[in-house]
């Protein structure tokens, strides 16, 4: 009885640090996954930015603005800007540009959750519902390549700051692997011009 007793130990022990082992790993594909769209979608929206210098002195929205801000020495900057929409399969109404806003929000355990709102041109009164798009940062920075090649971390085609889009885009994410923090970058050009 006492043998038994010893196996039956020995197996559930090893049973539930598989079990423990198995969920680590899963959570740690969820991380990458959701770290590989975000930049994917990052990569792909900055691409169709979209900006025509003259278009604020005639009422439109289109813009892209970069503000560098942080949340307790984290990176945590603001993207706004306008794309071209893929085309869609939705029998209402759209147009070809969106507005769109990547915006971190500092949530209670310190930790960064970065929100994407959406917003079609055509229901310019309609608000857009931010959705988090990825959880569990570090960091978010966005610095743009200017025409003399340096990176700066602040954009503004509203206030006249810069007359246009910038030449790249870099995108930097940071989270957490362990005890250290890692950081994933990806550099964009902006391709389309007006």
């Amino acid at each position: 009885m006492a043998l038994l007793v010893i196996l039956s130990g020995a197996l559930y022990g090893t049973y539930f640090s598989l079990m423990n082992g198995r969920e680590s790993a899963v959570s740690g594909m969820e991380a990458r996954r959701e770290l590989r769209t975000t930049l994917d979608m990052l990569r792909r929206e900055i691409a169709s930015a979209y900006f025509k210098p003259q278009s604020n002195s005639q009422g439109n929205r289109l813009c892209f603005v970069v503000e560098d801000r942080d949340f307790f020495g984290k990176p945590a900057s603001t993207l706004h800007f306008t794309a071209i929409a893929p085309p869609s399969g939705d029998p209402q109404p759209h147009s070809d540009l969106m507005d769109l806003t990547y915006k971190p929000v500092e949530k209670d355990n310190n930790k960064i959750v970065l929100t994407r709102e959406a917003h079609d041109f055509y229901y310019l009164n309609v608000k857009p519902y931010p959705y988090p798009q990825m959880e569990e940062l570090e960091g978010f920075l966005v610095e743009c390549q200017g025409t003399g090649g340096k990176w700066v971390r602040t954009w503004d085609t509203n206030a006249a700051l810069n007359s246009g889009l910038p030449k790249a885009v870099r995108i930097t994410l940071q989270v957490k692997d362990g005890e250290k923090i890692v950081e994933y970058t990806a550099t964009v050009k902006t391709r389309i011009v007006p």
